[in-house]
């Protein structure tokens, strides 16, 4: 059997029998829908053919694109729409798109090409790196409601660019951070070269008139590293002295500010041994982690933007005649009747006082399956109506819906999280509070032995105990880890993963995607009358054929569909084929198109459809969500580990209990909306377990952020990995056992590191405090323990690829 012909502009097969045809580069060229179809044929009729022969990829099918009904463009040409993305300067307008559907770089000459051949379009340019549009034209002559038609007419969504207030200020804080660590660590090189040369050791043949040169330009050299590198710890330490709340940049502020002045003594004297090559490297080291730790805290703070994503930009009100008229979200009110066709998301929680449907809800409950919906149900803002058109009666809005309350969930669970981080600054505080007394009265006793050496001995403790080695052991060993973890497939986005770890008792897991695939396959098929399995299969795909519900993808694709298809919302669908009425879904649906009585479903396991014509049953289907094959390997881990499990999902079929079972979970709940699965880990807090969650939905998000560690699937939403503590970026369960191992290995690093780093402090202390160490040796003294902290987390680089 010969392959499926390629669609000329997308590369999808083209179905047999299909008629969708254009003449494209003087060939008559086959597409595999009508969509690509007009698409190809847009593009000849405004002479951009050559499109097609400069491509390097194939277009994206127009219909994977977001949609855009007329009514809804027409909102971009309102005033208070444009304010807030539009600039007007006389009769020129310009604005900044992103653009959806960019496969290669022909595309850009493509969408620039057709937009400035418009008539009243002055310019268009399009940056491949980011896709985003430029465009600037005139409104008297074309709305940009056309424009973005016209865009969609070549194959390529819009859509408004904005740039977000808190992720500018994030990604501008990153980038400053990266220059600091650029500036001091190239300053640092010359500083060490200039400083080295004016040690005895190696001073041998420098004239003194060389020595002051070397001496100056170690000064000239380092001052930008104290100021502009090194500002941050200056500005924090004095917060923290005005709230009288010690932490690590008080400390770290004296022994950078202490060896800068000793420096410009010594400069200025030309006597002493310089100490700005110890301000360099305690600044690089020093701004590296913190960058780290900037790193995660960014992809923290996105999350939020990401959920409010999931409600429309707009939907269809209804008047009091009837009419419907497509506003913007914020100029609807309670009370208010909407309009929710098939397909269309719902734009706020309500009460559904017109219409059937099915609604999907699983990107806020777990639900995997459409639940039927119908009048006095109510429906959440956010979900989406599968089947049928609604009327729905707004209830709630803004910070009153459900989708608000799972933001305002989230954002406690994330509050409640630093506990340990808190119980470390306090032990820190102590730590700082015991050595900057220490150094103060080493002070006092040197000034009463020998003041001329009085600056020199503090400035060597100080020195000595600043925590660089300290600074270093967790985020050296954390960089290194990442990566070794993630040959594991698995991403670390906060470090206490590695240090919690140990503390794990009690592991939630949720079930669709996670233990499970998350997508309802066909186990079996029990035939009743004249028709063999493979029959009975074709007939339930081609009436399946075009059907948005999940159960529709367990049938395979069908070349055809049915004629007169109708959908009846929670009980199945109905249509002809070949001449034959056919019924599939629930029992007693099927069964009454015959006029029997609905037949007993033969099994407990399993998701039991029936298929039947006007003469009685036909076959029965049996569908199921197959567990990942290594899901039994990790739940044996997790015993070895002596882990009290705990099954958690917002699915509410059998099939909780049939996955429990095969599993062998002795606790399993069904059906739990995201505040009672926090409820749950609230009550196992308050019982002072220690929990992990593994899961991937936006309903375990309250739950991932609250859990004192958590696994998001790599095939989570967005805003569950960004809620996450670590990602399982290969979906690969078993990797995930792999990964603990070494994540226990990396805590032992660390722990060794705190150690020695803690040491090394304490057995310096007392040697700097009698003065028999120079500040020259307690720098190199520290610069030994650093390297053998970093050489020492090196080590976790040693992992196979999983």
């Amino acid at each position: 059997m010969s392959s499926p012909l390629p669609c000329y502009h997308c590369g999808l097969p083209v179905p047999a029998g299909s008629r969708f045809e254009a003449r494209v580069l003087e060939q008559t060229r086959a597409f595999c829908c009508p969509g690509c179809q007009a698409v190809a044929e847009a593009i000849v009729a405004g002479g951009l053919e050559s499109y097609y022969r400069h491509r390097s990829d194939n277009a994206i099918n127009p219909q994977a694109l977001p949609k855009a009904l007329p009514d809804e463009l027409a909102l971009y040409d309102r005033d208070e729409v444009q304010q807030g993305f539009v600039e007007h300067q006389g009769e020129v307008s310009e604005t900044r798109l992103l653009i959806e559907g960019i496969s290669c770089a022909a595309c850009g000459w493509l969408i620039e090409k057709h937009l400035r051949g418009l008539p009243g379009v002055v310019d268009a340019s399009l940056n491949l790196s980011n896709q985003r549009l430029q465009v600037r034209w005139s409104d008297s002559q074309i709305p940009l409601s056309q424009l973005l038609a016209e865009l969609r007419r070549i194959g390529y969504a819009g859509h408004p660019w904005q740039e977000d207030d808190a992720s500018a200020r994030l990604a501008e804080e990153n980038r400053k951070a990266m220059r600091q660590i650029g500036v001091a660590g190239l300053l640092w090189m010359q500083v060490m070269m200039a400083a080295m040369a004016t040690w005895p050791e190696f001073n041998v043949d420098l004239s003194p008139e060389l020595d002051k040169i070397l001496r100056w330009t170690s000064l000239f050299l380092t001052t930008p590293i104290v100021f502009y590198c090194c500002g941050q710890f200056f500005r924090g330490a004095l917060r923290d002295l005005r709230t009288r709340h010690l932490t690590m940049d008080v400390s770290v502020s004296l022994a950078i500010g202490g060896a800068y002045v000793a420096g410009i003594w010594s400069t200025i004297t030309g006597v002493g041994e310089l100490y700005f090559d110890a301000v360099g490297m305690f600044a690089l080291f020093l701004l590296a982690g913190r960058y780290l730790e900037r790193r995660a805290r960014e992809r923290t703070a996105a999350a939020t933007a990401q959920l409010v994503s999931l409600l429309p930009p707009s939907c269809l009100r209804l008047s009091a005649n009837g009419q419907s008229q497509r506003v913007l979200l914020r100029e609807l009110a309670i009370g208010d009747r909407v309009l929710v066709p098939p397909g269309a998301q719902l734009p706020a929680d309500g009460r559904i006082v017109a219409g059937q449907s099915s609604v999907d809800e699983s990107l806020l409950t777990g639900e995997y399956l459409p639940l039927p919906r119908g009048e006095g149900d109510t429906v959440i803002a956010g979900t989406l109506n599968v089947e049928g058109p609604l009327t729905v009666e707004i209830e709630a809005l803004g910070e009153n819906t459900r989708l608000s309350s799972i933001v305002r969930l989230l954002e406690r669970a994330q509050a409640d999280k630093p506990r340990m981080a808190e119980l470390a600054d306090r032990v820190a505080q102590w730590f700082l509070l015991v050595v900057l007394a220490f150094a103060a009265m080493v002070g006092l006793i040197w000034w009463q032995i020998d003041p001329q050496r009085t600056f020199w001995i503090v400035l060597a403790l100080l020195v000595a105990t600043c925590p660089c080695a300290l600074s270093l052991a967790t985020p050296t060993a954390l960089t290194t880890a990442t990566g070794s973890l993630h040959k594991l497939g698995l991403l670390l986005t906060r470090g206490h993963v590695l240090e919690g770890l140990k503390q794990i008792d009690t592991v939630i897991f949720d079930k669709t995607g996670t233990l499970s695939e998350g997508r309802l396959t066909l186990e079996r098929i029990e035939t009743l009358r004249e028709l063999d399995a493979d029959a009975c299969l074709a007939l339930a795909a081609t009436l399946e054929h075009g059907s948005e519900h999940p159960i529709a993808r367990a049938f395979g694709h069908s070349s055809k569909g049915a004629e007169q298809l109708a959908s009846e919302p929670g009980q199945g669908l109905e249509g002809v084929v070949d001449g034959r009425r056919l019924r599939i879904g629930q029992p007693a649906y099927v069964a009454a198109l015959a006029g029997h009585p609905a037949p007993n479903i033969p099994g407990e396991h399993g998701q039991w459809l029936l298929l039947g014509d006007e003469r009685g049953p036909l076959a029965w289907f049996v569908l199921g969500d197959q567990l990942r094959a290594d899901a039994p390997a990790l739940i044996a881990a997790c015993r070895a580990e002596g882990w009290d499990i705990l099954l958690l999902s917002g699915d509410s079929s059998p099939m909780v209990v049939e996955v429990a079972r095969q599993l062998g979970i002795d606790d399993a709940r069904g059906g739990l909306t995201p505040d009672a699965k926090l409820a749950v880990l609230e009550d196992l807090h308050a019982q002072g377990r220690r929990v992990l969650m593994l899961g991937d939905g936006v309903n375990d998000v309250p739950v991932l952020a609250g859990a004192d560690i958590s696994v998001a699937m790599g095939s989570a939403t967005d805003l569950a990995k960004t809620s996450a503590d670590a990602v399982l970026l290969s979906n690969r369960l078993g990797s995930l056992v792999e990964a603990f191992a070494l994540a226990r290995r990396t805590r032992r690093i660390i722990i060794e590191n705190l150690t020695w780093a803690t040491l090394y402090n304490g057995l310096v202390l007392p040697f700097a405090a009698l003065g028999w160490v120079t500040p020259l040796w307690a720098a190199l003294g520290m610069s030994a323990s650093s390297l053998l902290v970093v050489l020492n987390a090196l080590r976790l680089a040693r992992v196979k690829n999983a």
